[in-house]
C-alpha cells in the first residue's frame, strides 16, 4: 500500500492531539488508577486516545482503529489505525519525559506508517515504508555496529520477560558492551537516530510495536522478532530492532539459547 502524503499529516495531526491532550497532566494531577492487569493508566492517556479516535472516525470513517484504552472498532477498508496513546505510563507518573504516543497505519495486517511523538520534549520521528525516515523533519539515520561486544543494547525492564526469555535476554547481556534499562518506545526512537543499537523486548502487543518498525526500518534499521521474521498484526510480541541490520544474525544467535 503507498502512504499518502495526506495520511502522513493526518498521522501528525494525531499526534498533535494527542500532545495537547497529555501536557496539561505531566508532573500535575493525573488520575492514577490500575486496569484490570494491574498496568497503570492516567486521564492523559484516555483523553489522548479519546482525541485521536475521534479524528479518526471523522476522517476515514471505514477504518479500524486498535487503541489501548479503547479497544477495538472494527473497519472495513483492510486498514487499521494502531494507538498506544502513552506508551511508557510509568515513565509519565513519575515525571521523566522518556514516555511517547504511538501512532501506526496498519494495512492487511502490516505496519506502514509510524509515529513516535514525545510531547514534552517535542521531539517526533515519522517513518513511512519506502520513505526515509524523518526526526522534526530531518532525516533520522541508524549507526553502524562493528560487532556485537560493542553494542549498546535496551530493554525496558527484565521483569517484564517470561523465564525462558529472561534466560535469553541474559545471554545477549553477556555479549555486549553495556546494557540500559528503562525507557519503552523512546529507546526505539534512539535506535532511528544512532543513540542506541539494540532494543529487545518480550510480551509486546501490536500498539506497543506497529509504530516503531517503519520509523526503524526507514532509519536504516532491522526489526523482527525473535526468530527472524518480519513484525505483522499476527507476531507474538517478542521484538528485536537493530539500527545495523548486519547484527541481527548475532542478535537471534544469543537469543536462541532461551532455555538452556
Amino acid at each position: 500500500m503507498r502512504v499518502t502524503d495526506a495520511e502522513i499529516t493526518f498521522a501528525e495531526t494525531l499526534a498533535e492531539l494527542a500532545g495537547a491532550a497529555i501536557r496539561p497532566y505531566f508532573r500535575r494531577s493525573h488520575g492514577l488508577e490500575a486496569k484490570e492487569d494491574a498496568s497503570p493508566v492516567t486521564l492523559a492517556d484516555r483523553a489522548a486516545e479519546q482525541a485521536m479516535r475521534a479524528a479518526i472516525e471523522a476522517r476515514f470513517p471505514d477504518d479500524a482503529i486498535i487503541g489501548e484504552e479503547y479497544g477495538v472498532r472494527e473497519g472495513r477498508s483492510g486498514r487499521a489505525w494502531v494507538l498506544d496513546p502513552i506508551d511508557g505510563t510509568r515513565a509519565f507518573i513519575s515525571g521523566r519525559p522518556i514516555f511517547g504516543t504511538l501512532i501506526a497505519l496498519v494495512a492487511e495486517g502490516w505496519p506502514v506508517l509510524g509515529v513516535i511523538d514525545q510531547p514534552i520534549l517535542r521531539e517526533r520521528w515519522t517513518g513511512v515504508i519506502g520513505r526515509p525516515t524523518l526526526f522534526n523533519g530531518t532525516p533520522a539515520s541508524t549507526r553502524r555496529c562493528p560487532e556485537l561486544s560493542r553494542a549498546l543494547l535496551a530493554t525496558t525492564s527484565p521483569a517484564l520477560f517470561g523465564d525462558n526469555q529472561l534466560h535469553a535476554f541474559e545471554h545477549l547481556d553477556a555479549a555486549v558492551m553495556s546494557t540500559v534499562l528503562g525507557g519503552d518506545c523512546y529507546n526505539y526512537a534512539c535506535v532511528a537516530s544512532g543513540w542506541l543499537d539494540i532494543v529487545v523486548e518480550d510480551g509486546l502487543k501490536l500498539h506497543d510495536f506497529a509504530a516503531l518498525v517503519p520509523v526503524v526500518e526507514g532509519a536504516g534499521g532491522r526489526m523482527c522478532d525473535w526468530a527472524g521474521d518480519p513484525l505483522t498484526a499476527d507476531s507474538i510480541g517478542e521484538v528485536v530492532a537493530a539500527g545495523d541490520p548486519a547484527r541481527i544474525e548475532d542478535i537471534l544467535e544469543a537469543l536462541a539459547c532461551r532455555g538452556h
